[in-house]
């Protein structure tokens, strides 16, 4: 009996054995081959955002005026806006500051009048040089005719006559091989001596060279001179004058 109970005991050891064995193998093999896959990570969409540069301006053309006259630009010196409030300094200071606008620029403007030629006709130097030389007029280093205070040529320059296309001058060495169908006369502002006489100077001047050539006098617009663009001349003048 006791044979019998040991040889039981025995069996029964080796099926608990046998059993831990086999799940801890099934155990294992598990681990090894899992039933659920794995989740699979969903990265982000990295973006990147284009950079466009900018497109290259092209630069723009300038129309050129028809007419080469110069660009006579008055240069205007904006004076310092000044406050509302009051300051007190001392007398030294306010004295300085009183000084300031004596030595400031005065703002310039032009008076410009053009000779336009009719369609197809040129003034020819050979004719335009006697002209302007009767009526005061003295060539410069730059290539312009200048009319000056004294008619002999000395003093400040009153006005003065360009070529109205490019380059704007005269060659004086080859006058009779010159032709133009126009010329500008013009005059700064505040002009040097009696502002009212040199512009109606300039104005009798425009007259005689128009009646010599039968060219049309033209204001600073490429308009026909009018009586009241003579009249907004001289307001401009006398605002320079006084």
């Amino acid at each position: 009996m006791a044979e019998e109970l040991r040889w039981a005991l025995i069996v029964i050891s080796v099926f608990v054995i046998g059993g831990l064995l086999i799940h801890g193998l099934w155990s294992v093999r598990k681990k090894d081959n899992p039933d659920t896959p794995s989740v699979e990570r969903v990265e982000p969409n990295e973006t990147t955002s284009e950079v466009q540069e900018p497109a290259t301006a092209k630069p723009q053309e300038r129309d050129e005026p028809e007419f080469g006259d110069l660009s006579f630009s008055a240069e205007s010196h904006d004076e310092p806006a000044v406050s509302e409030q009051v300051v007190e300094e001392p007398e030294a200071e306010q004295q300085e500051v009183e000084e300031e606008p004596a030595d400031a620029q005065a703002p310039t403007d032009f008076i410009i009048v053009h000779l336009q030629m009719p369609e197809g006709l040129t003034m020819d130097g050979s004719q335009l040089l006697p002209a302007v030389n009767m009526l005061g007029f003295k060539y410069s280093e730059e290539g312009f005719f200048n009319r000056h205070l004294d008619p002999a040529g000395t003093g400040p320059v009153l006005f003065r006559l360009v070529n109205m296309y490019n380059p704007g001058t005269f060659d004086i060495d080859n006058m009779e091989q010159f032709s133009t169908a126009g010329v500008s006369l013009f005059m700064t502002l505040p002009c040097d001596g009696d502002g009212l006489s040199a512009f109606n100077m300039l104005h009798s001047a425009a007259k005689k060279l128009a009646d010599e050539f039968g060219a049309t006098i033209l204001d600073s617009n490429r308009e026909e001179m009018t009586v009241e663009s003579v009249r907004e001349y001289v307001e401009k003048v006398r605002c320079f004058s006084s």
